[in-house]
C-alpha cells in the first residue's frame, strides 16, 4: 500500500471540490444488518445491546481496513431510540428485527396512507417539525408525549458520542439530519403513499406546493443551525422518487427542482455541501444538476443511474459517489468487486470528483471478503485518469 499524504478530511474535501486527492476517498453507508452479519450476531442483538453494537461497528472498521467518510452508521442506539429517530426521519412505520421481524432481518419500511389530504394545509401553516412531533409521530409510533420527549433527549448525546468515536479514528462524519434527512417531496410521498401522492400531484397540485414551500424554508433553517451545532460542512438529502424513472420532467421541474435549487443555494452560501442520496434511475435528470454551483453537492448513485454517463455530463462540476452494487457485494467474488472498483476509479475518479462507495447502503447479505476487496482496492489502486497501475 502506498503512503498517504492526506487526512480523510482533506481527501474527502478535495474530492467534493473536484480536486484530485492522494487516493480515492471511501464512503460507507450502513445500518445494523451488515455490521451484525460480518460480526456474527443477529440484527436484533445489535439493536438490543449498545456496547455490542459499538464493538461490532468498530471491529468491522478495523478488520476491513477502515474508511474515510461515514454516512450514518448506527452507533449505540437502542431500538426504541432507533424507532423514534427513523420515524421522525421517514414519517412512516417501520418493522424491526426482534420485535416485528425475525432476529436476522434488516428493518423494513411499512408504507401506508398516513398523511391525509387535509394535512398539506396544516403543514403549510405550522411546518413539518411541529406537525410531526405533535401529531404524525403518534399515528405511526406506539408512544406517549412523555416517552417521546424522554427518547429525544437521548438522541443528541448519542449522536455526539458516535461522532466523537469516529473522530478518534480520523473518520469524517456529516450532519445527522434525522428530522430533515428526506427531501420535502420524498417525505410527503412516503407519508401519503406513492399512489395517493401521485394522484395529489395531478389533481391537487396547489396544496402540495404550499406544504413544499414551508417545508423547504424549514429544512434550510434547521439544517444550517444543525450543521453549526455539529461543526459539519456536509449534510444528507435523501430522494428516491422524483427522478425520471417515476415522473415526467414537468412534474420534476415543478415540484422538485425549484425547491432543490433553493436548498442547495442556501446551504452552499454557508459553505455546506449537499450529499444527495439518489436511489432509482436519474439518467434523464442528471443534466439539471449542472445548474447547481460548482462543487456544492455530491450525487450518490445506486447502480440504476448510469454513473459513467453522469460523469461525462457533470465532469469538473459536481462530485459523484457510488456505485458498487449490493448484488455484487452480496453474491459476487472479491476479484469481481476489485475489477468493478478499478473501473470506477479509472473512469469516474481518475480526474477527481469521486468517492468510492456502495450503491445505496451496504446490503444485509454482504460478504466480509467483498467489503474488504472494495476498501482495499480504493486504498491501493492508483488514482490517475485512465491509469491502471497499483501503488506498491
Amino acid at each position: 500500500m502506498g503512503s498517504e499524504t492526506m487526512t480523510s478530511q482533506e481527501r474527502v474535501q478535495a474530492a467534493i471540490q473536484l480536486e484530485k486527492p492522494d487516493r480515492v476517498p471511501i464512503a460507507i453507508l450502513a445500518t445494523a444488518a451488515p455490521f451484525a452479519r460480518i460480526s456474527g450476531m443477529t440484527a436484533a442483538e445489535f439493536y438490543s445491546n449498545e456496547e455490542k453494537a459499538l464493538d461490532a461497528i468498530y471491529k468491522v472498521f478495523d478488520d476491513v481496513g477502515g474508511w474515510d467518510l461515514d454516512l450514518g452508521s448506527l452507533t449505540g442506539k437502542s431500538i426504541m431510540m432507533m424507532k423514534t429517530v427513523m420515524t421522525l426521519a421517514l414519517g412512516l412505520r417501520l418493522a424491526y428485527p426482534g420485535l416485528d421481524l425475525p432476529d436476522d432481518y434488516a428493518y423494513q419500511a411499512c408504507e401506508e396512507e398516513v398523511l391525509k389530504p387535509e394535512d398539506y394545509d396544516t403543514i403549510a401553516e405550522i411546518g413539518w417539525v411541529k406537525f410531526m412531533t405533535e401529531d404524525l409521530v403518534f399515528r405511526v409510533l406506539d408512544t406517549t408525549p412523555a416517552e417521546l420527549n424522554s427518547t429525544l433527549n437521548e438522541v443528541i448525546p448519542s449522536v455526539f458520542k458516535g461522532m466523537d468515536e469516529w473522530a478518534k479514528r480520523g473518520v469524517v462524519t456529516m450532519y445527522p439530519a434525522s428530522p430533515f434527512t428526506c427531501h420535502p417531496f420524498f417525505r410527503l410521498s412516503l407519508g401519503r403513499s406513492m399512489v395517493k401522492f401521485t394522484e395529489d400531484l395531478y389533481y391537487n397540485p396547489e396544496i402540495i406546493e404550499g406544504a413544499l414551500k414551508t417545508m423547504t424554508r424549514e429544512f434550510i433553517e434547521h439544517t444550517i443551525n444543525g450543521c453549526k451545532m455539529f461543526n459539519s460542512k456536509i449534510t444528507l438529502l435523501v430522494e428516491e422518487r422524483a427522478g425520471g424513472y417515476f415522473y415526467p420532467m414537468r412534474i420534476f421541474e415543478r415540484f422538485w427542482w425549484p425547491y432543490t435549487l433553493e436548498i442547495v443555494d442556501a446551504l452552499w452560501s454557508e459553505g455546506i455541501a449537499t450529499w444527495f442520496h439518489l436511489d432509482t434511475s436519474w439518467d434523464k435528470n442528471i443534466p439539471y444538476f449542472k445548474q447547481l454551483p460548482r462543487g456544492s453537492a455530491i450525487l450518490a448513485l445506486d447502480g440504476t443511474t448510469d454513473i459513467f454517463a453522469a460523469k461525462e455530463v457533470l465532469r469538473n462540476h459536481i462530485c459523484l459517489s457510488g456505485d458498487v452494487h449490493p448484488t455484487l457485494l452480496s453474491l459476487g467474488k472479491p476479484e469481481e468487486v476489485e475489477a468493478y472498483c478499478k473501473k470506477l476509479i479509472d473512469e469516474v475518479g481518475g480526474d477527481g470528483g469521486f468517492l468510492l462507495s456502495s450503491g445505496c447502503e451496504l446490503p444485509a447479505a454482504i460478504k466480509a471478503e467483498n467489503l474488504k476487496a472494495m476498501i482495499h482496492t480504493g486504498k491501493t489502486y492508483e488514482l490517475s485518469k485512465g491509469g491502471n497501475s497499483r501503488k506498491e
